[in-house]
């Protein structure tokens, strides 16, 4: 009897391993099935324009790409996080092209759309599905969480020189398995052709379901990096022209402290790109000091110089 018992529950258990292992193979399915193209993909970096670069550009050119490179930016917020919404509200966000809050929830203290969502995966699936049906001309996106501290110019930058009608997705690249995918933490970006495959694909409950099938749940982050690779949209490491990353998953104060310990000799160089993009894990405090020293601050008498200028969007209150 106890054999027969302890059979049984050796069968149990393997069962259950069985189906473990199955359901982790179905969440990851669009990253293992992918075509010979997908497979043979090596990940790659995406860098902003050099001052060389830049000189090369003709004055028309210049003021042209100053007009033509729009950002919507996708801030996802909830209303229990109101001082982080109203400290992104106050401060960055006021730079971009235009700004969308997507709340999962109606709040009476800021404007925002309301999702009506609880699960974050398909809320997201919401907001870009809004959010690109509203472009208008706008041509690139910005996919932030309330904690994200952007300096949107330097985005800009960035992209200057990349064409939106090919398939971009940029930020801080990860690796997890065979899957590459960008930190949701750091920001990301999105090409219009980018979120016009994502569209897409979310009509496709096989290759881009809104609910997972996993016995766990797939971060947001990696759920969008399998939904794009699905359509060919692979994950790019955004950087300046001398291969420093521009996206930041940690503050500042961090990526400082961080320095004084690994390049004591050198902090400010060690720690992060002139041409920083994002900052992230950002308090609302940090942030408001973050919008004074960027956007504030100025040492009298000094230029950098800038060959190029990002003009305000008509209307904008930005600093």
């Amino acid at each position: 009897m106890f054999s027969e018992s302890g059979s049984f529950m050796k069968g149990v258990l393997m069962g259950g391993l069985f189906c473990l292992v199955l359901s982790l193979l179905g969440s990851l399915s669009p990253a293992m099935e992918s075509g010979t193209e997908e497979n043979q993909h090596h990940h790659h970096h995406v860098k902003a324009p050099s001052k060389e670069e830049l000189k090369s550009l003709t004055e028309i050119e210049m003021e042209e790409l100053s007009h033509h490179v729009r950002v919507y930016c996708i801030i996802m917020v909830e209303p229990k996080l109101l001082v982080y919404w109203a400290t992104a509200k106050d401060t960055w966000s006021k730079h971009c092209d235009r700004a969308a809050f997507y709340t999962s929830e109606a709040s009476k203290a800021f404007e925002a759309i309301n999702l009506n969502e609880k699960d974050e995966w398909a809320r997201l699936r919401k907001a870009l599905k809004h959010a690109f049906d509203n472009a208008g001309d706008l041509r690139w996106f910005f996919l932030a969480q309330p904690t994200t501290f952007a300096i949107i110019e330097n985005l800009k930058h960035l992209v200057l020189t990349k064409d939106p009608t090919e398939p971009f997705y940029i930020g801080h690249a990860m690796k997890s398995g065979e899957l590459e995918y960008v930190e949701y933490e750091s920001g990301i970006v999105l090409s219009y052709e980018a979120l016009n495959r994502l569209v897409k694909v979310f009509q496709d409950e096989d290759k881009c379901p809104e609910r997972g099938r996993a016995l766990w749940k797939l971060s947001e982050e990696k759920q969008l990096g399998i939904c794009l690779k699905y359509t060919g949209v692979f994950a790019e490491n955004g950087e300046d022209s001398h291969g420093n990353g521009l996206f930041n998953s940690k503050s500042v104060d961090s990526l400082i402290s961080d320095s004084m310990k690994n390049n004591p000799s050198n902090v400010v160089e060690g720690c992060c790109s002139d041409l920083a993009v994002t900052f992230g894990g950002m308090s609302p405090n940090q942030m408001q000091v973050m919008m004074f020293g960027v956007y504030r601050l100025r040492p009298f008498g000094h230029d950098f110089h800038d060959s190029l200028l990002f003009y305000p969007p008509e209307g904008s209150d930005n600093d």
